[in-house]
C-alpha cells in the first residue's frame, strides 16, 4: 500500500492512495461534503438498491472470488424499508475488494476503488463529483509526468555512459585499419556483452523471440535495469582500460549486475516510487 496523497476538492481534503496498483479514495472525506456525520451518509448510500447493484457489478468484473449468491441476497433486500448494511457486513459476506473500512491513527475511514468512489460522489453531488474527477485527473497527469521524467533521466544517463564506453573500445580494443563494418561489429559485440551480463540474452536473440515488438531489448527495460546498465557501461570502460578479456569482463559484469539488481529491487525507498 503506497503513501497517501491528498486532493483538494472545493476546500475539502480527500485522501487517495494506491493498493495493488489500483487507486482508492476516501468515501469518508467525500461524505463530509454533505454531512459531518460521514458514517451515516455512507451507510444510507450503501443501503440503496443502486449502490448494491453497482458494487455487485463492479465486483463481478474485477473480483474472481466475489460471492455472487450472497450479493443477490443483499440485492433482493435492498431498497426495502428497514434494510441497512455496513461496509464490514458487505465485505465479510461477499468477499468484496472494492470497498473497505480502514483503521489507523491518521487515515481511518471508509475507502473505495475510484470507480465506486466516483459513483458515491455523484450521489452526494453531481457538481462535487465533477471537481473530484478533475482534481484526480490532475494528480494522475502529474504522476505520469514524474514517471516520464525519471525514465528519461535514466535513459539519458545510459546514453552519456555509452559514449564513455564506446570511446574506451575505440582506444583499447580496435586493431588499426579495420573496415567500417568491422568497427560497427565490434561495438555491437560490446553492447551485447552488456545485454548478456544484465538481461541474460543478446539483442538478436531477443528480437528473434519478440518479432512483433518494435525497438530493442533496452527499450523495454525497467528503471532499475537502466540504472544498472548505466553503471555497467562505466565499469566496462574501466575494465577495458585495464586490459581484461571479454570472458573475464562478462563474468565480472554479470556478478555486479546481479548484486546491484538485488540491492535495487530490495530498496524500500525505490518501492515507494512504484
Amino acid at each position: 500500500m503506497s503513501k497517501n496523497t491528498k486532493l483538494n476538492v472545493k476546500g475539502y481534503e480527500i485522501v487517495t492512495f494506491k493498493k495493488n496498483d489500483d487507486d482508492y479514495i476516501s468515501l469518508t472525506d467525500i461524505a463530509k461534503h454533505k454531512n459531518s456525520e460521514a458514517g451515516l451518509v455512507i451507510s444510507h448510500w450503501l443501503s440503496t438498491r443502486f449502490a448494491i447493484e453497482f458494487m455487485g457489478i463492479w465486483e463481478q468484473i474485477n473480483n474472481p472470488n466475489f460471492k455472487v449468491t450472497e450479493f443477490r441476497d443483499f440485492k433482493n433486500q435492498s431498497g426495502s424499508n428497514g434494510f441497512a448494511i455496513s461496509v464490514q457486513q458487505w465485505t465479510d459476506k461477499t468477499n468484496a475488494i472494492g470497498i473497505f473500512a480502514k483503521r489507523g491513527r491518521y487515515d481511518s475511514g471508509t475507502f473505495a476503488h475510484k470507480d465506486i468512489a466516483f459513483e458515491f460522489a455523484s450521489w452526494i453531488s453531481a457538481e462535487f463529483k465533477f471537481y473530484l474527477i478533475k482534481e484526480f485527473q490532475r494528480l494522475k497527469e502529474n504522476e505520469s509526468k514524474n514517471l516520464r521524467l525519471e525514465w528519461n533521466l535514466q535513459r539519458t544517463l545510459a546514453k552519456v555512459n555509452y559514449r564513455i564506453h564506446t570511446d574506451a573500445i575505440k582506444e583499447n580494443l580496435l586493431p588499426p585499419e579495420l573496415t567500417k563494418n568491422q568497427i560497427n561489429s565490434k561495438y555491437a559485440n560490446e553492447a551485447d556483452l552488456l545485454n548478456v551480463a544484465l538481461f541474460g540474452i543478446s539483442a538478436k536473440t531477443w528480437r528473434d523471440k519478440n518479432p512483433k515488438l518494435s525497438g530493442n531489448i533496452r527499450d523495454y527495460a525497467e528503471i532499475e535495469q537502466l540504472v544498472v546498465l548505466s553503471n555497467l557501461e562505466s565499469i566496462n570502460a574501466v575494465l577495458i582500460h585495464e586490459g581484461l578479456s571479454q570472458e573475464k569482463r562478462i563474468q565480472k559484469l554479470n556478478t555486479i549486475a546481479i548484486t546491484q539488481m538485488k540491492s535495487l529491487l530490495g530498496n524500500k525507498e525505490i518501492l515507494k516510487l512504484k
